[in-house]
């Protein structure tokens, strides 16, 4: 993932003195989800206006930092993206151009995109995380985590963080990874299994970044890491490393890389 990253920040709405003596944030009640809205939680009702609310603090955050380190837009690394159901259409957090945003790995996206990006993510439409290699991230945890960082030190963007009222405490992104961490795997499943379960894997060895970035199309800078389908045209450039028997007649291959 890079190694010059040297700025990281937990940014949260959770008030690190209701932390317990291992860091679990366990002595006050809060919303973990979007999906909590309408529930009722140290004896009040958590409403749409307050979800909003706290979002819009977490969206203008990464934009905070992300003109604070002195850039106009970031690529899209690790993309997930759901099908948006009809009964989604029909929820309060759910917005038309959600699936007007045409979005790919390793896409460049600017500020205006980045900020619906973020609201998609935040509200379990999407999921990725957004790099500029080894300049800047920003990751997302379960639970309404967020994580920053950067290579300078953004101390203008925290603190209008925490005039927004949210917390920003330094922190190692527990998704940040160097190259030297990173393990890339080709894995199997058997066709017809709509449980994707995983029959074998094996480590791939002595391929370098720039042939993985050509198998798979990415830009020049990107990390290889996350998940990727290997498609059978691809076979031959993978069968050359493995010593399992490539059969697309009975497996369906894919490949994946993280820490």
């Amino acid at each position: 993932m890079g190694n010059q990253i040297k700025y990281q920040w937990r940014v949260t709405k959770y008030n690190p003195d209701f932390r317990d003596e291992n860091g679990s944030y366990t002595l006050t009640e809060e919303w973990t989800c979007p999906s909590e809205l309408g529930k009722i939680l140290n004896g009040r009702e958590f409403t749409l206006d307050e979800y909003l609310q706290v979002e819009a603090a977490y969206v203008n955050a990464v934009i905070n930092f992300i003109e604070e380190s002195g850039f106009d837009s970031l690529r899209v690394l690790m993309l997930s993206q759901w099908n948006i159901s009809e009964e989604d259409k029909t929820s309060p957090l759910y917005e038309v151009e959600f699936e007007q945003l045409v979005l790919q790995e390793d896409k460049l996206v600017n500020k205006s995109e980045i900020r619906l990006i973020c609201k998609m993510v935040l509200r379990n439409f999407l999921g990725c995380q957004l790099y500029l290699k080894d300049k800047f991230f920003v990751h997302f945890g379960w639970d309404y985590y967020m994580f920053i960082g950067s290579y300078v030190n953004c101390s203008s963007a925290i603190e209008i963080a925490k005039k927004n009222g949210l917390f920003v405490e330094q922190c190692m992104s527990p998704y940040f990874f160097t190259e030297e961490e990173t393990t890339r795997l080709v894995q199997w499943n058997e066709i017809g299994d709509e449980t994707k379960v995983v029959v074998g894997e094996e480590e791939l060895t002595g391929i370098s970044l720039d042939d993985y970035r050509r198998i798979f199309n990415l830009f020049a800078e990107h990390p290889v890491t996350g998940s990727y389908d290997i498609k059978q045209e691809q076979m031959d450039f993978f069968q050359k490393y493995l010593k399992h028997k490539m059969d697309f007649n009975k497996y369906e291959y894919g490949f994946w890389a993280g820490y």
